[in-house]
Parts: C-alpha cells; structure tokens; sequence
C-alpha cells in the first residue's frame, strides 16, 4: 500500500488519555515525517497540546446537547473532514462514532481497535486483548502504541511528552499573580528550600476515584507544618466543592487555583514548577509524569494496569479490598478501597520522592498495597 500523504489522528476524549497517547503521536511522526498530519479532538482538549511539534493542523469539534443537534454535528463534521482528503484515519478512541463519521468522511483506510461494534467500519482492525470473552487488562499507552506499530513503527518509547508554550507561561504567571504568588514561583533551585506541592484531589470519572477531603487536608497541613511547603490545590470548576471541604478541615490556608481562571495550557505549565503532585487516579497524574514531575497516585476502584505509565518518579498508593479492582463509578459499598488509604501511607510515598537522602533508592514497586481486607 502506499505511503499516506496525508493522516488523520483521531484523539481520546479524556486528558489523561490524550496525554498517554502522546508515545503514539511521536511514533507516527517518526514512521511519517513528510506526511501532513492533521489531529481532531474535542475543543477543550486543544490546550493540552500546545507546542507539540508532531501535527501540521490541529481540527476541533463540540459535542451536541441534544440528539438533534448531535446529529447535525456528525454530518457537519463528516463533511469538514470530507474536503480534507485524507488517506488514513487512526483512531485512538474505541468508539462507533469515531469510526462513522471517518467512513462518512470517504476517508479509504480507517485503522483502529475492532470494538463497540464498529468493526465492519474498519479497513484495518486490531483485536483487542480479551480472556474468555472479558477484556484483559492492558495499559492504554500500550494500546495506542499498538497502532503504530501495526503501521510499521519500531517505536518503543513509552514515555509521554507535553509542551509549553509562551502563551502557557504567561497565563501561568497570570493565574499565580491572581493567587497573591510571585509570578515567577518554581520548584527550588536547590537542596534545603521548602517545596512547591500540588494537590489534585477531583476526577472526572466518578464519585468512587476520590480520595476522601479530610485526608487531603491532613496531608496538606503535614507538608506546610513539617517540610513548610506551599501547598496548591488544584481542581476543575465543577470541583469548586471537593476544594472547599478541603479548605474547611485545614488548619493551615492552602492556594486555592480553581478560581483564578487556570485553563489547561496554565496548569501543564504550574505542574511543571512543582516539586511533587498528589492526585486521584485522573488527568492531572499524567501530565506531572509528562512533565517529569514526581507524582504519587491514589488508587481506589479503577486498575491500575489499565492506566500505568511506567513513570520512575510515580509511587501508587493502594489498599488491596475483596470487592475491586471494580471499575465502579460510584460504590456500591462502603468505599473501602479509598477509606483505608492513609494520609501516612501517602506521606511515606511522597517522602520516597521528596527526601533528598531516599533519592537514589530504588522504588517499591509500583504500588504500596496492604494486605488483603
């Protein structure tokens, strides 16, 4: 077959999705370099890749409220991708629709996982991984760079890559000035000085991924009283009430960013002068590894496998329940699995990242887990 001229890389729909299929982009620049690559996403997703050198044209879109005007969406998108002319589709998200507004759009080779019942869609389907008629877990960085390789790619780099740019340090400055910080705050320059922490206690994904609010604010007053750290917290709007029971349990005043008109393009770039980042298993957790900041992650009913990303400076810290991994977006239960994580469970790992004398020693692994409960 010939070589594509030019490609269409259809992007996921979460942050830490698009920040996890960042191998992948890299990979099909390398396998393509004189194509015209062009990718689509969502419009709120476009920050995110700002300054990333891999695609000639960045297409948005904006998902309909309604059926009605959803589907006038489709048509009106299949149409835009129609005058681009392309000759290959890769599809990063499992979806249908990903899959029929490429075939709507007369694009001849559409490639991606044979899944949600879209595969008579593909021209080229890969089969995902299952075990009698489950799906096994599989790390998504894994996945996605599965489909280059499939393309031909001997790309083996799993490691995610976000960038700055101006436009990003600016409203970064700004949203820190906002705070009452100095603009020009970074993670320090040297051994001994208090550090710059941030914490990201939201997720998009469910009431079941969050670490409970009183231990966040045990944690917070910990760094500010023992290390004097200055402690961000940082959320999305509709977490506005996550922030402000965090607020109320500390005894101390944490930075409170939600307000201060941070967007995603602000946030990668204060993530990128933090010392450490503690977050739920959500977006934030991958772009701190995608800016090689240390990041300790909160495991409650989501696998871990499904999402690792084989970052050094990561530590998971999860307790081992009979119930999950479940995968639930709200439990069922008694939340175990997030009520019997500790603030000292979590300071631990976070002083494996933090202490300058632990530095050089390997990691336990890539998670902490107790016993099964």
């Amino acid at each position: 077959m010939s070589t594509p001229q030019k490609i269409l890389v259809v992007q996921p729909n979460w942050v830490g999705d698009a920040v996890m299929a960042t191998p992948t982009l890299r990979a099909v620049r390398e396998l393509y370099p004189d194509a015209h690559i062009s990718y689509l996403m969502r419009r709120y997703v476009k920050d995110l890749y700002g300054g990333m050198p891999w695609a000639d044209q960045i297409l948005t879109y904006r998902t309909g409220k309604t059926k009605a005007k959803a589907g006038k969406g489709t048509f009106d998108l299949a149409g835009r991708l129609r005058a681009g002319r392309f000759d290959l589709a890769i599809l990063l998200p499992n979806s249908f629709k990903t899959a029929l507004v490429c075939k709507m759009a007369n694009i001849p080779r559409i490639f991606g996982y044979d899944r949600d019942g879209r595969g008579f869609l593909l021209t080229d389907r890969l089969l995902p991984v299952k075990d009698k008629g489950k799906f096994v877990p599989t790390p998504i960085v894994y996945s996605y760079l599965g489909l280059a390789r499939y393309l031909g790619s001997k790309h083996r780099d799993v490691r995610m890559q976000l960038f700055v740019t101006d436009s990003d340090r600016r409203d970064a400055q700004d949203v820190l000035a906002r705070c009452g910080l100095d603009r020009d705050l970074s993670r320090p320059a040297s051994a001994g000085q208090p550090p710059l922490i941030v914490l990201n206690p939201g997720a998009q994904y469910g009431a079941a991924k969050l670490w409970k609010s009183d231990c966040f604010a045990e944690l917070a007053d910990r760094f500010i009283d023992d290390l004097g750290a200055t402690v961000l917290l940082s959320a999305a709007p509709r977490e506005r009430t996550i922030v402000e029971s965090i607020q109320r349990r500390m005894k101390h005043a944490a930075v409170d960013l939600s307000t201060k008109g941070m967007t995603l393009g602000s946030l990668k770039e204060i993530i990128r002068r933090c010392d450490l980042m503690v977050t739920n298993d959500t977006g934030p957790r991958h772009i701190a590894a995608a800016m090689d900041v240390p990041v300790v992650t909160v495991f409650g009913p989501t696998h871990p496998e499904w999402t690792e990303i084989y970052f050094a400076k990561e530590r998971q810290v999860a307790v081992k329940v009979f119930c999950g991994p479940c995968q639930k977006k709200t439990c069922p239960l008694d939340h175990r699995c997030m009520t019997r994580v500790t603030p000292a469970m979590v300071w631990d790992a976070a002083m494996q990242l933090l202490s300058p004398a632990r530095a050089t020693e390997p990691p336990l692994g890539r998670q902490i887990p107790l016993s099964v409960l």
